[in-house]
């Protein structure tokens, strides 16, 4: 059914994910339906709608609707996968969960309530976790506020993961600490400012700052002020050296910007708290968090997606922490009805190998975000890399398969670790949510191949 599908996974270092978000890299478009770049005019929630046009039109209204695309049966579901989890390529343990997003009835099921190392794959939760604890509209701000000190003022990190210090406009738009620097030296000049020296806040977030595979290229420190996700090269997304001290070199760069806009800026930041009641100098926001979740989708962005989970843990009042926020995303979760049994949430981004997750939880998060009455979990599915065309999918899929663009899955890869998960339209048109994972694999080229096949088959038969 998928002949000549194929993989382009790359190598692992030390256990460590860096094909998945390499092959991300080489992408130039910025996740889900807006490939152009450009920020979105309306907001997420008047965007959902559309989206849910082009997403949802599987669908084809009610599941009992006259015309309505028929639904698969578990007898044709599992002739068409049982053949392919035998798949030698793939590793001890094998788990799939296939339902259909009309009715929530999880259709498949093989190992599905078994909890699997999930890697990258729990950024859905992690995304469907932020979006109800935030908002699809929701922003991150980035402030200089006046500090306790006499004619000082401190740069606040307010857990903005794309704030971005270089001096081209990115695409989508973030956050920008020139615009910042601006802001900023023009509000001390008209109160009269023309001397300060600098401080920084991190006090956002709490907790360890290194993850816990250890310093990585996949990965910065997790601190809630940084430019440019702690990039030391010119790339915005995939493996690239890290700096040791993102805060303290975006508020150094801060100090220069500074300076290059007629400030004098005494001796070198300092790390300390602003007051609680501090008053404000100047602000910027971040991307809207439905389109944070979508870059982090798309690109496995691993920096988006722990700053989503502390993100939710602050929403919470929980210590936005790895611990706080893999509590407060479990929490989130559970007000949505999901089956959490056997979960564990040790990180937001998949890193870490104590996460656990059900194939039938992340199939029935994909549901979730194809619910009419939840449009604010949309950008969950337009997040999706797209077979053949975007994000960690780019690569994969043949031209001749037939999940080539039918297919948008989010993926999952570490050591030994295989996982994909998303929606496909079958061949009669009808929408269904997804998710196989695999654990104990020694060929990651076969394990991924393999995954393919098995959601390719689902595009290429109505499985009655």
């Amino acid at each position: 059914m998928a002949a000549g599908a194929v993989t382009a996974a790359g190598p692992w270092d030390s256990g460590q994910r860096t094909a998945e978000r390499a092959r991300a890299a080489h992408w130039n478009g910025e996740g889900g339906e807006r490939h152009d770049g450009r920020s979105p005019a309306t907001s997420a929630t008047e965007e959902s709608a559309s989206a849910a046009a082009a997403v949802l039109a599987a669908l084809g209204g009610a599941a009992d609707s006259p015309g309505a695309a028929p639904p698969p049966t578990a007898t044709g579901l599992e002739d068409a996968l049982t053949p392919l989890l035998d798949d030698p390529a793939l590793g001890a343990l094998s788990t799939a969960a296939v339902a259909d997003a009309a009715t929530g009835e999880l259709v498949h099921g093989t190992r599905e309530k078994t909890p699997a190392v999930p890697a990258s794959t729990i950024k859905i939760a992690t995304s469907v976790a932020a979006l109800t604890a935030l908002g699809p509209d929701h922003r991150l701000t980035t402030e200089v506020v006046y500090g306790p000190g006499k004619g000082e003022v401190v740069l606040v990190g307010g857990g903005d993961p794309t704030l971005t210090a270089r001096d081209a406009r990115q695409p989508g738009n973030p956050a920008s600490l020139r615009d910042l620097a601006d802001r900023t030296a023009r509000a001390l000049k008209e109160d009269g400012v023309g001397k300060v020296a600098l401080a920084y806040d991190t006090s956002r977030w709490s907790g360890p700052t290194r993850h816990p595979i250890g310093p990585n290229d996949n990965i910065a420190p997790v601190v809630p002020l940084s430019t440019d996700a702690g990039r030391l090269d010119d790339s915005r997304r995939g493996p690239a050296p890290r700096s040791a001290d993102p805060a303290a070199d975006a508020a150094r760069t801060f100090a220069d910007l500074l300076r290059d806009r007629g400030l004098t800026v005494k001796g070198k930041p300092r790390h300390a708290e602003a007051g609680k009641d501090a008053e404000r100098v100047a602000a910027v926001r971040s991307m809207p968090v439905s389109a944070l979740v979508e870059r982090a989708l798309t690109n496995s962005d691993n920096d988006i997606a722990e700053a989503l989970a502390r993100e939710t843990a602050v929403a919470a009042g929980e210590p936005a922490s790895f611990t706080g926020a893999g509590r407060a995303v479990r929490a989130r979760l559970a007000g949505l009805g999901l089956p959490l049994a056997g979960a564990r949430f040790a990180d937001g981004s998949g890193l870490d190998r104590d996460d656990k997750i059900s194939a039938a939880l992340l199939a029935r998060l994909l549901v979730r975000a194809t619910d009419p009455e939840r449009p604010e979990l949309r950008p969950v599915l337009t997040g999706l890399p797209v077979a053949g065309f975007s994000g960690t999918l780019r690569s994969r899929y043949a031209d001749a398969s037939a999940g080539t663009g039918m297919v948008r899955a989010k993926t999952g890869t570490l050591t030994g670790v295989n996982a994909l998960a998303g929606t496909v339209v079958d061949a009669d048109g009808r929408l269904l949510a997804f998710a196989f994972l695999t654990n104990g694999s020694s060929d990651a080229h076969g394990a991924q191949a393999a995954l393919d096949r098995m959601a390719s088959a689902l595009a290429n038969c109505g499985c009655r």
